[in-house]
């Protein structure tokens, strides 16, 4: 249990800084991508060696669905292996950051659109260890974990995430992880670096309307064509880009990274606002 102390703590620790942390939405794709090492990866990694080093780590996953709104508050989460079919080289992965129950209590303070449960089952699934493995191989930054609230609607998760914004000054890096396009059962295993025209055009409207900050289209894909429809048969994956995009400040400049399509129907394509 986190005591008021705990939380004095790392309020202190946690001082306003003149600059706010970026915030980032990671295309995160394939679970291998965790031991591979290809340009996607290694764009993490140059990433995680460019920015400023955050205090810790806020990550909205698309792989933690609930029916309400929890937060990871052990101090030691458990590394969670939430995919099967994969070599036993992935299964053995561990990823020992710590938590931080502390930064949990925060979380739960800083929002009052909803009750923030306090969680100490879930641990860090794939959606984040995969890609701040990569980030921050030491694994020497707390890490905690917000769900999605499957319930509820995409303006609903909007914002909700700018009452987490008082975090990006206290060394607080916002992490989504998820993909724009994300249809798994339209997945061209016959020729990985073939292209749909579909896929390729709707992620071309997301990334307009990331730039432009029309959250109002991107809340209401469905009105974006059929291609919208095809590239999120469901919102798991896309949840945590409109996190990223409530987060977001007016000063705040995005910056696309990975920007590419694989296997047809799986966007990486990812974006920094700093």
């Amino acid at each position: 249990m986190t005591s008021l102390n705990d939380l004095k703590i790392f309020s202190n620790n946690l001082v306003k800084q003149e600059d706010t942390m970026p915030i980032m939405f990671v295309g995160h794709g394939s679970p291998m991508n965790a031991i591979e090492d290809n340009e996607f990866s290694r764009e993490w990694s140059r990433i995680g060696k460019s920015m400023v080093k955050p205090q810790a780590i806020l990550s909205i996953s698309a792989h933690w669905l609930t029916d309400g709104t929890f937060v990871t508050a052990m101090k030691k989460p458990k590394t969670i292996h939430d995919f099967y079919g994969f070599p036993k080289e992935l299964f053995d992965v561990e990823y020992p950051a710590s938590g931080n129950p502390a930064l949990a209590k925060e979380t739960q303070t800083q929002v009052s659109k909803t009750q923030i449960i306090l969680d100490e089952e879930w641990g860090l699934d794939h959606g984040t260890w995969s890609v701040i493995r990569k980030m921050y191989p030491d694994a020497d930054i707390p890490v905690i974990q917000l769900s999605i609230n499957y319930t509820k609607d995409l303006l609903w998760h909007y914002e909700l995430a700018k009452e987490l914004s008082e975090l990006r000054k206290k060394g607080v890096l916002i992490l989504g992880s998820g993909n724009l396009v994300h249809n798994l059962r339209m997945i061209n295993w016959q020729n990985p670096e073939g292209k749909y025209d579909w896929a390729e055009e709707i992620n071309g409207k997301f990334k307009e309307n990331i730039l432009s900050n029309h959250f109002k289209n991107l809340v209401n894909y469905n009105e974006l064509g059929s291609e919208a429809k095809l590239a999120i048969p469901t919102t798991d994956h896309y949840i945590p880009m409109l996190y990223i995009l409530g987060l977001r400040n007016k000063k705040d400049e995005i910056k696309f990274f990975n920007d590419k399509t694989v296997l047809g129907s799986i966007s990486m394509t990812s974006f920094i606002a700093e």
